[in-house]
């Protein structure tokens, strides 16, 4: 309650890491702080919403595995859905809140790759029209990097790249955190355009692996001359 106070216009960092710390020390704090945090996320006071979307960002970065195992499973991620959808909280969610949501559904599959109950979610909320496009990350806010990443994070492929975000991230200028911001933004499109080609590739091979299976069974009647003149058109 403190630490989602919409009484306070800013966030009381202090309650927030007692909250993380609290998260880490009870056994059952992984599981208990996502329920806790999809009520706060759902206020209909945006302060509140809004302090408690940073309580789940900084939990995220500081309480571990189980934590984040807990926040991939759709019970978490339906909660999320509900303030942006208009059959539930998003006719009256404030827009400020539904782009919050957003951004961070969006960050988690960037940085999550492994979990495909994100990235499914992620997607249904394109498909159905809610989110229309992927969100600009704020060039003077950085969503940082869990910790520990995913051995096979986009962001490791690139050594190079690597070491130089590592470096943007750690420092404390404004400008170097805009510089991160916009060479995720770049490693996130070059990963979005392999992406695509794999797609690309993935299509042509069923099509092909259908237009053969269809040309057996077309050589199949035609050596029973069985095959109809239009069947013989398709298959010369």
């Amino acid at each position: 309650d403190k630490a989602t106070d919409p009484s306070v216009a800013e966030e009381s960092w202090e309650c927030v890491q007692r909250f993380c710390e609290q998260v880490n020390a009870d056994p059952d704090g992984p599981s208990l702080a996502p329920r806790l945090l999809a009520h706060k996320i759902q206020s209909p006071q945006e302060v509140e919403a809004l302090h408690a979307l940073t309580v789940l960002e900084t939990c995220v970065n500081n309480c571990g595995e189980r934590f984040h195992n807990e926040i991939a499973k759709f019970r978490f991620l339906n909660e999320l859905i509900k303030v942006l959808s208009p059959k539930y909280h998003g006719a009256w969610s404030s827009e400020k809140v539904k782009s919050r949501v957003t951004e961070i559904i969006f960050s988690w599959t960037v940085w999550f790759p492994q979990e495909v109950k994100i990235r499914d979610a992620y997607q249904m909320l394109k498909k159905q029209g809610i989110v229309k496009e992927d969100p600009k990350l704020p060039e003077d806010k950085i969503l940082p990097p869990p910790s520990p990443r995913p051995q096979n994070s986009i962001f490791d492929t690139d050594e190079e790249k690597s070491k130089l975000l590592a470096r943007l991230l750690r420092s404390s200028h404004a400008e170097d955190l805009q510089a991160a911001n916009r060479l995720i933004k770049s490693i996130i499109r070059e990963e979005q355009e392999k992406s695509a080609k794999v797609s690309r590739r993935v299509n042509t091979i069923s099509e092909v692996s259908e237009n053969v299976k269809l040309m057996g069974e077309l050589l199949d009647g035609y050596k029973r001359q069985e095959l109809s003149p239009s069947d013989c058109d398709t298959l010369q």
